[in-house]
């Protein structure tokens, strides 16, 4: 008969340390599992270590920490009837655990979040651990850390304790697949795959303990610690993987490394890898892996990683052109960020620059410090049109009739639209501080109930204190709350004062009748109201009304404490959500119908609605204090694909795109794809599986996308310049 070691050894090694604090208890678990665990290879044949059981029980998930479920925890009882007792008692040690944690709760912030407003917190968030303190130094040199600030912090004993037997964990794994390969490489019948594992085996001697000392070695520390925390983000593999790309000789070896990695980050949907960049003294960062990685995502094709290129005032030619190649393969990557923004705006909140110029994103495009913060994980979202609803009906949520959010006055009764405006802010104020607050009563959840402390091993700051990532450990812990539907609050908005206030041609109360009643019986009205000006067209009264609000926004939320120490700062970026939010949505003076779920999925124009060029649309946009926006700030262009088809016409993207950096865009994201194959791959799915589009921001293939969100893609205005 197994024990429950053998079975699941994660949740035993867990519960069988009750007396224990919870970060000791993670780390003796993750010691458990890294002993009785099976370990395996990737069909790429590179190390791949989930510590999750075949029954799917265990109590560990990367991003999220400590995670049980009574499901799971049942099923297993089920198949070993033999320790069924032992994990009921198991289940009810989980629930006293999940009560303890249970903070108070708001009502108003929960009806918020549940009519589309806001949502703050909710999930454990991505990351950017420092994989080159591993991979260039070894578990040897944080355990080094640790001796020296130990004593400095006897309290926290505990918390030391976690990290050395979590750095113990990582070192049995890698004792375990140095064996592995061994064997693996004498059941070889290939000789190219034994070459492979012998080279994998003689690596993981000296790896994760010592410096890796060549690409294979640094590859499989890199694996070990990627797969262990969740196939993630890998923040700037260019940077730290270089020491080791630079002492392997085999280029062919570089290559095939590179390209089965490609091929697990495609498997594993793995998340933002980041390239090139500055120094503090401005100097350019790309070096021969930059341009690697670069032809291996043309290579691919896939969609994934996300790729972000970092370009500056310094980034050379032969870069921007390798990024115009890459994108003509139609993969929307990379993503482009701007040093001279980015670096200034996060110096801004306190970084300083030899800090801010390591900045890498996670997920999507939101911004971390590599290795030294955790601030990038977006805790939350605030829903500008719905801002605008509740400004419209006094606090109603005009979806589901209930009042959920504060009185701000009939607007009926406003005779001037600088009171109307008053009152939109006043609501926008509202809903951001509680979405500013939801999501830290799930910060202080996880840092007091869900430690984790082997990202605590790999985040400046957290050994050096003595606390817990999760818990205000990291050199930097500000937050970051997004914005969406800018563009249809600036459009709804500025129509209210032309058409009621300035030019008086509808009553409030004629709008609002209107917007009730969806607009049926209203034709003219909504025709008027929908055909005004737009924001996205270089419309000076409109992008002003637009960027007010938004940069009012930027001020709130820097007014907002983070639980894990920090503030929060602001961005935009939709992820696939635009279409959810226009669903939740009523009818608004923009022209919007009720539910209808077009919306901004960015900082641009709502789709198809600039109709003045690239050029209006950029200096529209740059009205935006892109200085402010501390998370990505996402502005996506669709370009005809024939236009990358020549060196002409990269050439006037290269153009474009330096122009609006110069003039201080932070971010710039392109789709580059014919009209024609969108349309023909709604109709024809099955001869466009290989369509690659963006959306929010991130890359996805066009046919998996929901009817609403390619509709988004499709009403972009395409660009040919």
């Amino acid at each position: 008969m197994k024990n429950l070691a053998q079975i699941d050894p994660f949740l035993y090694g867990y519960f069988e340390n009750e007396a224990l604090e919870h970060g000791e208890r993670v780390g003796l678990a993750l010691l458990c599992a890294s002993k009785n665990l099976p370990i395996k290879f990737s069909r790429q044949l590179l190390p791949e270590t989930t510590f999750v059981t075949e029954s799917g029980s265990s109590g560990y998930s990367p991003s999220e920490g400590l995670w049980f479920s009574d499901e799971n925890i049942l099923k297993l009882a089920e198949e070993c009837p033999e320790h069924k007792e032992t994990l009921k008692k198991y289940i009810q040690e989980i629930n006293i655990l999940r009560n303890k944690s249970k903070l108070l709760n708001s009502e108003i912030t929960d009806a918020l979040n549940d009519s589309g407003a806001h949502w703050g917190g909710g999930w454990g968030g991505h990351s950017n651990p420092d994989y080159g303190r591993i991979i260039n130094f070894g578990t040897d040199n944080i355990r080094t850390i640790i001796a020296e600030n130990r004593d400095r912090h006897p309290d926290e004993a505990w918390f030391y304790r976690s990290c050395s037997y979590t750095l113990d964990a990582i070192d049995i794994l890698g004792e375990r697949y140095h064996e592995e390969a061994l064997g693996r490489a004498e059941e070889c019948e290939s000789e190219q795959d034994k070459a492979f594992y012998l080279r994998m085996a003689k690596a993981f001697h000296t790896v994760p303990k010592k410096p890796a000392y060549d690409f294979t070695s640094a590859m499989c520390s890199f694996m070990l610690i990627f797969a262990l925390d969740g196939s993630d983000s890998p923040g700037r593999f260019d940077q730290y993987m270089y020491p080791a790309y630079s002492k392997t000789e085999s280029k062919e070896e570089i290559i095939d490394l590179l390209s089965r990695l490609w091929d697990y980050f495609h498997d594993h949907r793995s998340w933002n890898l980041c390239i090139s960049g500055s120094d503090e003294s401005w100097n350019d960062e790309s070096n021969e892996l930059t341009y690697d990685i670069l032809e291996m995502v043309r290579k691919k094709g896939y969609n994934t990683p996300n790729l972000t290129c970092r370009v500056h005032r310094n980034t050379p030619d032969k870069l921007w052109n390798a990024i115009a190649d890459t994108l003509a393969t139609g993969t929307g990557l990379p993503a482009l960020y701007n040093d001279d923004v980015v670096c200034v705006a996060l110096e801004k909140i306190g970084i300083p620059p030899e800090d801010s110029h390591d900045y890498c994103m996670n997920g999507c495009n939101q911004i971390d410090i590599l290795g030294k913060s955790h601030m990038g994980l977006e805790d939350g979202e605030v829903v500008f049109t719905k801002c605008l609803e509740f400004t419209l009906h006094n606090g109603v949520d005009a979806m589901t009739g209930k009042k959920i959010s504060i009185e701000t006055g009939d607007p009926v009764t406003f005779t001037t639209y600088e009171r109307f405006e008053k009152a939109f802010l006043d609501q926008l104020e509202f809903v951001t501080y509680n979405s500013c607050s939801s999501a830290n009563r799930y910060q202080q959840m996880r840092g007091v109930f869900e430690p984790h402390p082997l990202r605590s091993c790999l985040i400046a700051g957290c050994l050096e204190k003595g606390r817990d990532y999760r818990n205000g450990g990291p050199l930097y812990n500000h937050g970051q709350i997004l914005a969406e539907g800018i563009a249809d609050t600036g459009d709804s908005l500025y129509a209210i004062k032309k058409l009621v206030y300035d030019e008086k041609k509808y009553t409030m109360e004629e709008l609002i009748v209107a917007l009730n009643k969806n607009f049926e019986g209203y034709e003219k009205l909504h025709h008027n109201f929908r055909n005004c000006e737009k924001f996205g067209n270089d419309i000076e009264a409109v992008d002003d009304i637009t960027a007010r609000v938004l940069n009012r926004f930027f001020t709130v939320l820097k007014r907002n404490n983070t639980y894990r120490g920090g503030v929060f700062t602001g961005g935009c970026s939709t992820f696939n959500r635009a279409a959810d939010y226009g669903r939740q949505t009523a009818a608004l003076p923009n022209g919007k119908l009720k539910g209808e779920p077009l919306l901004a999925d960015s900082i641009a124009a709502t789709p198809g609605r600039d109709t003045h060029g690239p050029t209006a649309q950029i200096k529209s946009v740059l009205k935006f204090n892109h200085f402010d926006a501390c998370s990505g700030f996402v502005f996506q262009n669709k370009f005809e694909k024939k236009m990358f088809g020549s060196e002409k016409g990269k050439a006037s993207f290269i153009a474009l795109a330096k122009a609006y950096f110069a003039n201080g865009g932070q971010q710039y994201t392109v789709t580059v794809v014919s009209p024609d194959d969108l349309l023909q791959a709604k109709e024809h799915p099955e001869n466009h599986r290989n369509l690659i589009v963006r959306v929010g921001g991130y890359s996805d293939y066009f046919v998996e996308l929901d009817a609403e969100l390619q509709d988004n893609v499709i009403e972009r205005t395409f660009i040919d310049v």
